[in-house]
């Protein structure tokens, strides 16, 4: 976002206007952009592009403060072309219909006219296909930023329309750079320790534009230079970046999820405190870790649920601190619990046997016969109580309708518990084969 060459504008605008320390740090050339090497680096086919005075319509897909409105204001330079911007938070269509009027006013001029929409998954379908023929007639080169996953949010006849670009969070290394140079540009004379940059660097947790309002308001509360007793007073209401309906949050909570099925705990627990020191409800975390318990262990170890529902008892019941460390406690041990997704797999594939199929009936042997009437008419007739067979089991019956005969789903790991579950229905399969070919020896 930020630059070694960065714009020398004063503290104030031309026409006296306060400017944040993050506008005042605008690059003015890719050759000052720091970030983003992949997209708009040396070599890379979109710099080639624009170096040659070409662009075509792009959407920016990241994280808040990594340089997306800075990059477009870029490409509209390099390209010659009047810029125009729209935040999609408080445009709507009859804005754009004055930015497509301003843009062919440009066009007949020979000028070219880059629409930025900022936000862009804010619009409604009717919104964004209000703009959709202007971009197909070239009355304006669309640039859309967002910060989240355009796949979900954007029309796909505006995806189609649209090169996606993704963009990173700043590293350390580029970070730190734009601390020193805004420092040394902006910071009248005022010094920080090494260490100090550092620790606003990783309160910044990887946006530029949070890291430079942090040090314009450790510039402004410094006397001198910038001390601990500064930085106390800047970070104390910093909060980690967690959209908790957007991208960053179901990525985190894809992570831990993960974790937990790879076997480990340290990841997991990782993942865990990072959802919960970026604000996310624990008892989100309890809920999803209880899925985790039946999805990836099941019955390789049923105790892991029973734990899962505890943890979620003691977040609502105690609240935190006491409840973020039961869910801890159900995160490591489902890390380190054995593994199956037999009962998972099973379930979905029942599921889907029934959506598909129509509805079978009841085999008459299965059904209840509370009246004469149904008794009369062979309900229950023929069935065997399992209790009075020999080891409880009925060899030979059958409990699907007669199409479904001999059906599947679960198929037991050979891990935990549940291989001696597979043990134990390998033993009553061995006797439904035997007690089928006593009944149907001819068939063998």
């Amino acid at each position: 976002m930020s630059s070694t060459a960065a714009m020398t504008a004063d503290l104030f605008a031309e026409n006296g206007a306060y400017q944040p320390l993050a506008a005042r740090m605008r690059p003015q050339s890719l050759d000052d952009y720091i970030g983003q090497q992949t997209v708009v680096g040396h070599g890379s086919p979109l710099r080639r592009a624009l170096e040659r005075g070409q662009l075509h319509s792009l959407i920016l897909w990241g994280p808040p403060g990594v340089g997306k409105t800075t990059l477009a204001q870029l490409m509209a330079s390099y390209v010659d072309a009047d810029f125009l911007s729209l935040s999609a938070v408080m445009a709507g269509v009859k804005d754009i219909r004055q930015a497509v009027d301003q843009a062919r006013q440009s066009q007949y001029r020979g000028r070219k006219t880059v629409l930025f929409i900022d936000e862009v998954h804010r619009f409604n379908k009717a919104q964004q296909d209000a703009f959709l023929p202007y971009v197909e007639d070239g009355t304006v080169i669309f640039v859309g930023a967002t910060t989240e996953n355009p796949s979900f949010e954007l029309n796909n006849a505006l995806l189609s329309r649209a090169q996606v670009y993704v963009l990173q969070s700043l590293d350390e290394a580029g970070l730190l750079r734009i601390a020193e140079t805004a420092l040394q540009r902006f910071g009248e004379g005022k010094q920080a320790q090494p260490q100090a940059l550092k620790r606003l660097v990783s309160a910044a947790d990887g946006d530029a534009r949070k890291l430079l309002n942090l040090l314009e308001l450790a510039l402004q509360l410094a006397e001198r230079d910038i001390d601990d007793a500064v930085l106390e007073q800047v970070l104390r209401q910093s909060l980690r970046r967690f959209d908790k309906g957007g991208d960053d949050f179901y990525e985190q909570i894809s992570a831990l999820h993960k974790s937990v099925r790879g076997s480990d705990p340290d990841a997991s627990l990782y993942w865990l405190c990072r959802m919960l020191d970026g604000g996310c409800d624990p008892l989100y975390i309890a809920r999803r870790v209880v899925r985790m318990a039946s999805e990836d262990i099941g019955n390789a170890d049923p105790r892991a649920l029973t734990l899962c529902t505890n943890a979620w008892d003691v977040q609502q019941r105690l609240g935190s601190p006491e409840g973020e460390l039961a869910i801890a406690q159900a995160v490591v041990y489902l890390a380190c619990a054995p593994k199956s997704n037999a009962v998972y797999s099973a379930y979905n594939q029942a599921r889907k046997l029934v959506s598909e199929r129509h509805s079978d009936g009841v085999p008459m042997h299965l059904r209840n016969a509370p009246t004469g009437l149904m008794s009369d008419l062979g309900y229950g007739q023929e069935y065997r109580y399992a209790h009075d067979e020999p080891e409880a089991f009925a060899a030979g019956e059958s409990y699907f309708p007669q199409a479904l005969h001999g059906t599947r789903f679960y198929h037991p790991s050979e891990r935990g518990l549940e291989g001696k579950i597979a043990a134990k229905l390998n033993h009553l399969r061995q006797l439904n084969a035997h007690a089928e070919w006593q009944r149907y020896p001819e068939d063998e």
